[in-house]
């Protein structure tokens, strides 16, 4: 198979991006996806910013990528928040953000180097409360994302999706959890015919689906392959809840009456659902047959990165920067023998499979808002 194994850099957020190059290399990893989150955002979960999005340029695209060539490494851009829901003026500050990393992966090569931009959709709750909410949102999308990814076509770049739902994205005293358009496969098909262009796909992470019920093996099975392009790696250990059920999200009560009854409630907006974030081979086990999820990736022709979402409880929750790369290595472990062919040293990557990025030296651009493409 042959697969390439990425780590999304989210996961050292305390390094700079020559540190996280050092360690992709004690890790063993071919290649990182650079998490690129404003500054200024709103998030403070999982998020990291190893560029300068501010002031980016050919020149600086160009040491980019001598840099991770000269590291032997491969990469891509992502930044993962609300572009059609939540404060409006945050909003719009996403959007924005958004055709940055476009042109700064455009700058990078785009399509030509496979650099793509990994980004949420996210969810309008004003629409949603609404009667017919959810195709409210679609549309929504349709009229956010129609100038977005004719921006991204017109530069050869790809955009991706994530299909996690942020069930913390609201307070826990909503019954909801559901928080980004694309944490469903129908969604997301939709979406393709709504903004019909081949410069949208998407990020899989089959975490998000494990602790929904919902069988990956059976999402990839029903997925365009044309438009996944990425595989997040990360997996849920699902707990059994006798009080709340496992279908529906942990509710947010009175702290006296769950005390009184002998009772769990959530005590953050994160506290949703029980389930333990976990990474394959380290720690314990886990609610997903990887073998199998693989399996199926290579009988339909995948052949993306599988990238580390480290956000295990035993890893990237300890703070714990130790036990952060153990749990990228063990995750690299455990894959290993999935992906890559047995040879004398045991399963490894094959370095000749190894292609250095292309120095396509493009015409800088400016950047652009939204209300220029309006």
């Amino acid at each position: 198979m042959n697969n390439q194994i990425w780590i999304m850099t989210s996961a050292f957020d305390q390094l700079s991006l020559e540190e996280v190059i050092s360690k992709a290399h004690l890790v063993g990893v071919q290649g990182l996806d650079l998490c690129v989150f404003r500054k200024d955002g709103t998030r403070d979960d999982f998020v990291a910013t190893h560029l300068d999005y501010d002031n980016f340029s050919q020149e600086t695209a160009s040491r980019l990528i001598d840099q991770f060539n000269t590291a032997q490494l491969r990469l891509s851009l992502g930044a993962f928040d609300n572009l059609i829901g939540g404060n409006e003026s945050q909003r719009v500050h996403n959007q924005n953000h958004l055709l940055k990393l476009i042109r700064m992966a455009h700058l990078l090569g785009g399509d030509e180097n496979d650099v793509t931009v990994g980004t949420f959709v996210g969810y309008n709750h004003e629409l949603g409360i609404q009667e017919h909410g959810f195709e409210k949102n679609l549309e929504e999308y349709q009229r956010i994302f129609t100038p977005i990814i004719k921006y991204a076509e017109d530069l050869g770049v790809t955009v991706l999706y994530e299909n996690c739902p942020m069930e913390g994205w609201r307070s826990s005293g909503y019954s909801t959890t559901f928080n980004n358009l694309t944490g469903v496969l129908a969604a997301r098909k939709i979406m393709y015919e709504l903004v019909p262009s081949k410069a949208h796909g998407e990020i899989y992470d089959p975490s998000h689906d494990i602790w929904q019920q919902t069988d990956p093996i059976e999402v990839i099975r029903h997925t365009d392959m044309n438009r996944l392009k990425r595989i997040h790696v990360k997996s849920t250990r699902n707990i059994s809840d006798p009080y709340w059920g496992n279908m529906y999200p942990m509710q947010k009560v009175k702290k006296e009456w769950a005390e009184s009854a002998g009772i769990p409630s959530s005590t953050n907006d994160w506290d949703r659902h029980h389930y333990e974030a976990t990474l394959p081979g380290f720690g314990l086990g886990d609610s997903m047959d990887w073998r199998s999820f693989v399996d199926v990736l290579k009988n339909r022709g995948f052949k993306g990165p599988f990238e580390i979402e480290n956000e295990a409880k035993l890893s990237k929750q300890t703070g714990n920067l130790g036990a952060i790369i153990q749990g990228c290595k063990a995750t690299v472990q455990n894959l290993a023998p999935l992906l890559w062919a047995l040879g004398d040293d045991g399963y490894q990557f094959p370095a000749s499979a190894m292609t250095p990025l292309i120095q396509t030296n493009r015409k800088d651009i400016s950047v652009v808002t939204m209300k220029d493409l309006s």
